[in-house]
């Protein structure tokens, strides 16, 4: 089958002269589509979008460089997410696409570009899942391939675990685990023999996983029940935030009173923190980025803190985790347009995007390096990870402190960890 970018190749013929022209001399911008979940459950990972593509296309003028961001909202769909991906390729011509947030959305746009030969940067989802998920048969390991125009930066389900693991190892706990898995691309990824269950059983713990649930489920009795019954004092899981608030609601009414509670996902952002009220006071979360993580942006130069700061006096609103990865999207896409010939050849900015090596936001963004498995390395860079605690205020607000830096110590701890009971 003969994709987008082949046809184009080898159909324009008459555009060669132009095509061999650098990019950055032609008329008219660089053109980036953008697909993240603007609405729907999953809107609190798009909190920050808008600010960041503001300021991105404002720093890349002032540097001289031109550039249009097409934003596409996957509206937390997967099939919407594939929809507004072809028509960033088919309709909007665009030369590179960023993604970010949970597999349901990176998923769908890089397998669609992957085909089409439109290069992506992808972001904000752990890299299992991502891979994985994307592979023609994720159960035969054998049979996975990497691919040509498609590069993710994140952590790992083995960060995340760890992180998690090392906060229950600073408590005193009869090591029973309750897990929250949902039935969509993280909870699978976490509740199989790639995510969590293997270094529970390798470090002594003891798990009850009640089995898939669905998102936006509205009872969870049958899993806090079974949690009660087995004495279930950490609990863990990777729920959207609609459920979890659900969830913990319900379960402080039925009596379920753990020691610790560590979620990924739902406890990332301060307005669903901010939902629960006391009932979020000392609840734990891993933790991305944060305005503490001693960072600087390749693109503008600015400290952690100082991203931080000037978002939220742009929007009025306290930081949120995603804030960094999405800025960090843009770095990665400047560093590949600076460095090329021809921003508008998806080959040769899939190979540039590939090649980069730059310290970010978010840590140093490098494919190829020997930290992700070898069958994954070619289009997976890894970032670091800590874990949290949220800690309720006077003012009722929260705050989040960093109380485990195992897996990267250079992100200095802020607070020491409490335990709920």
């Amino acid at each position: 089958m003969l994709s987008r970018r082949t046809f184009l190749k080898t159909g324009a013929a008459t555009a060669a002269g132009a095509l061999a022209m650098p990019a950055l001399a032609k008329s008219g911008p660089i053109k980036i589509g953008y697909v993240s979940p603007q609405t729907g459950p999953l809107s609190g990972f798009a909190a920050a979008d808008a600010y960041v593509i503001e300021t991105f296309v404002k720093t890349a003028r002032a540097q001289g460089v031109e550039v249009e961001v097409i934003v596409k909202d996957s509206q937390s769909n997967p099939n919407r997410a594939a929809e507004v991906a072809r028509e960033l390729i088919v309709r909007d011509e665009v030369n590179l696409i960023c993604v970010a947030s949970t597999p349901e959305t990176t998923n769908p746009v890089c397998t669609i570009a992957e085909a089409e030969e439109v290069p992506v940067i992808s972001t904000v989802a752990p890299w299992q899942p991502w891979f994985i998920g994307q592979q023609g048969n994720p159960a035969d390991p054998a049979s996975w391939q990497d691919f040509d125009y498609v590069h993710h930066f994140f952590w790992g389900l083995e960060d995340n675990v760890q992180v998690f693991m090392n906060m229950w190892d600073m408590i005193d706990s009869n090591k029973s685990v309750g897990a929250l898995w949902p039935n969509d691309g993280d909870g699978n990824a976490w509740a199989s023999d790639v995510g969590m269950p293997p270094a529970l059983a390798g470090a002594g713990y003891t798990l009850t996983d009640t089995g898939r649930y669905q998102n936006l489920t509205d009872d969870f009795s049958a899993q806090i029940n079974a949690f009660k019954q087995n004495d279930v004092q950490i609990l863990t899981g990777i729920p959207i935030p609609p459920d979890f608030t659900t969830f913990w609601t319900q379960a402080k009414q039925q009596g379920f009173q753990p020691k610790m509670v560590s979620v990924a996902k739902a406890l990332l952002f301060p307005e669903s923190v901010a939902a629960l009220g006391p009932l979020a006071h000392n609840l734990t979360c891993e933790v991305w980025w944060s305005p503490m993580h001693p960072f600087t942006s390749s693109l503008t130069g600015q400290s952690c803190a100082d991203l931080a700061g000037e978002f939220e006096d742009y929007a009025g609103r306290q930081w949120t985790q995603p804030l960094g990865f999405i800025h960090s999207l843009f770095e990665v896409a400047m560093d590949a347009i600076r460095r090329a010939d021809d921003p508008t050849d998806g080959d040769e900015m899939a190979e540039l995007i590939g090649t980069t090596n730059i310290d970010s936001a978010v840590g140093k963004i490098q494919w190829g390096r020997d930290n992700v498995p070898p069958f994954a390395k070619a289009n997976v860079s890894k970032t670091p990870l800590v874990g949290g605690q949220w800690r309720m205020q006077d003012d009722g607000g929260f705050d989040l402190v960093i109380v485990e830096n195992g897996l990267a110590p250079e992100i200095a701890l802020t607070g020491a960890l409490e335990t709920l009971s």
